[in-house]
Order: C-alpha cells, then structure tokens, then sequence
C-alpha cells in the first residue's frame, strides 16, 4: 500500500481510507477527502469543511432579518403615532403652543382654503392672502361667521416678483403670528415638455412656488424667534420623492420647499420654531380640471377637508410628513423604486394627462 511519503506525487490514498497533506510550511489546514461512492457521504464531508463558512452566513441572515423588525416595528410605531393616536387622544392648543395668528397663502381654494378652515376650527385667528379679492372676502367672512375667529386678508400676486411683499411685512407688523402656511404654487396645468413651456409659466414657478416661501418665511420668522415659539408648513408635494419627467419644474420646485423646510427647521429648532415639510400625493380638488378622474374623491384621493384634517394633527409632532396615512405608504413606495423605473411610469402616465389636455375628445 502506498502512502503519503511514497513518491514525489505524495501518494494515493488507499481505498475507503482519507488522504492527508500538510502545508508546506508545516501544520495547517487539513482537508479531508472521502472515497465515497455516495453523494450524501461526500455533501457530509464537504458541510463539515464549510460549517465556519455556514454559521457566518447564517449571523449575517440573522442580523439581516433582525434589523428589517426592528425597521417594520419603528414604521408602525410612528405611523400610529402620527395618523392614529392624534386622532384617539384631544386636539393641542395651537393658540398656546404657537400663537393667536395664522397665515395661509393661496387659502381661497383646495388646500389652502382647507387648512385655513381647520385652523381656524382650533380657534386660531386667520389671514389670508391671494390674488382674487372677491374670493378672498367670500371666504374670510365664512370662516369668520363658521368658527367665530377674527379673520383679515391681503390681496397679493405672488406671481409679480418682489412687487407684493412689501404691503404684506405692512399689513403683519402688528401681528403676533403663530403659524404661517407656504400653500402657493403654480401648475403648469398638465403634464408637458420643458421646451413647450413659456417663458412666463418659467418665471411663475419660480416667483410663486419658491420665492414666495423664502420671502414669506423671512417676514415672519423673526417675530416667532423674538416669542420663542411659531411653527411653518410648507407644502411640496409626492414629487420630491424621486426626479418627474413631464412635471420637471413644478417637481423641482417641491423639492426646493422639501430641502428649505428642512434645513430651516435645523436653524431654528433650538429657538422654539417647528418647520414642517407636508409631501402629499393626490387630493381631490381642481388643480387638473380637464381630468374628472384626478379630481374624484378616492380611497387614496382624498377631499382637501379630510386631508387638512390629518395633516393638522401632525403639526409638531414629525418635521417631514405626507400628512395622510394612505399617502404616507405612497410615498414610502415612490422612495424605493428605481429611479428609471419612476420616470418611466411618470413619462407613461404623463403623456396620458398630456395627451387628455391636448385632445379632450
């Protein structure tokens, strides 16, 4: 019988029994090799050299699947704490906890209107702002007469550049305001190219989506910070999510609303202001009319009443939020899919809108 020692080859093992080698520098890892001639013998020999390798892979599923619980666990926790306990428990004292006065912009529709009417449901006293004058005292005077709240408004053009924000630092000097609502934007109208866009809707955007917020946030946030306390609502949009193609400028506005709103409530959280960024995905009001089905109420649509409802509650409590729990799982979803494949789908729902708008018929 050969063994290991006979020849320059180092042998061949005999038959039934193992072979060994060592390492050339002495001692080692010894590998083991069966003359079998069943493959459950050999899986046997080859999972005995391997269980390091096994027991390492299975730390590592196990930490894996532990820290996915632990995710799962800390999602539900603050989706309850934000849509559900607010709702079971009483409503906060937005007077108390951030002042007498609220300001909403573009609050004479959709939205805006909405939450004005919420706020004021609280007993907050309101001033709005927007361009239409008719609207604008049809709508103080409801909330005034429903909620029995002092309510004023200021008529401005957000559109115009710097041209409003004089009158309105006037018209707020004397005022304590507590809350200030960023609703104004502007929407191309459907979903369209950036080259078949006017210079104009350009210069809108920008005027009414993002300086409004900056020029409005700069004119009362001093007050809140010489008070200590003060709260601001900027609403951007499910767009922030992820880069929209066809929604190019309108998306990148929200984005901009979502960073400032963020970046401010940094700055000042220390001085008692609260900033909030609200994400919402679609709300049933008029902002495509051409589209009956975007403007329906659904079971992920809701009305602009049911949504400032939830999105109030969640003042103070999270900094980033889509205010509506059926959104919040919108956009959870929208956060995680790859990119092309978000901009495929806006592409392909967007030509569908664009083509709506085009050809009604």
């Amino acid at each position: 019988m050969a063994t290991a020692s006979d020849g320059p080859q180092g042998g061949a093992a005999a038959p039934g029994g193992p072979a060994r080698r060592r390492g050339r520098n002495g001692p080692g890892l010894v590998i083991t090799m069966a003359a079998v001639d069943h493959f459950s013998l050999l899986y046997r020999e080859i999972s005995r050299s391997c269980s390091f390798y096994m027991e390492a892979l299975a730390l590592v599923g196990a930490w894996y699947t532990v820290r996915k619980c632990v995710s799962l666990a800390c999602g539900t926790y603050s989706m309850l704490r934000l849509h559900v306990i607010p709702k079971l428990g009483g409503e906060v004292d937005l007077v108390r906890q951030y002042g007498q006065w609220a300001v909403v912009t573009d609050s004479t529709d959709g939205i805006g209107k909405a939450y004005a009417q919420e706020l004021a449901k609280r007993g907050v006293n309101i001033i709005l702002v927007s361009r239409n004058k008719e609207k604008l005292e049809a709508v103080s005077r409801s909330i005034s007469e429903t909620y029995n709240v002092e309510t004023e408004f200021i008529v401005a053009d957000f559109s115009k550049g710097r041209e409003p924000y004089p009158a309105i630092k006037e018209a707020l000097k004397d005022r304590e305001i507590g809350i200030l609502v960023n609703n104004v934007g502007m929407f191309a109208g459907y979903a369209d190219y950036y080259t078949d866009l006017s210079e104009d809707m350009l210069w809108d955007t920008i005027h009414t989506s993002i300086a409004s917020a900056n020029m409005m946030t700069h004119i009362v946030l001093p007050g809140m910070v010489k008070k200590k306390k003060g709260a601001i609502v900027n609403i951007s949009s499910v767009f922030c999510s992820q880069p929209t193609p066809l929604v190019t400028t309108y998306g990148a506005s929200k984005i901009y609303l979502d960073y400032f709103s963020r970046a401010i409530h940094y700055e000042y959280a220390s001085k008692g202001i609260f900033v909030q960024s609200l994400t919402p995905s679609t709300i049933a009001t008029n902002m495509v009319p051409f589209n009956s089905w975007l403007n329906k109420r659904s079971f992920l649509s809701p009305s602009a009443e049911e949504y400032a409802s939830h999105a109030i509650s969640t003042l103070g409590l999270s900094t980033r939020t889509s205010g509506f729990w059926k959104h919040e799982l919108l956009f959870a979803l929208a956060e995680r899919l790859p990119e092309w494949m978000w901009a495929r789908l806006a592409l392909y729902l967007g030509g569908i809108v664009r083509e709506q708008a085009l050809h009604p018929k």
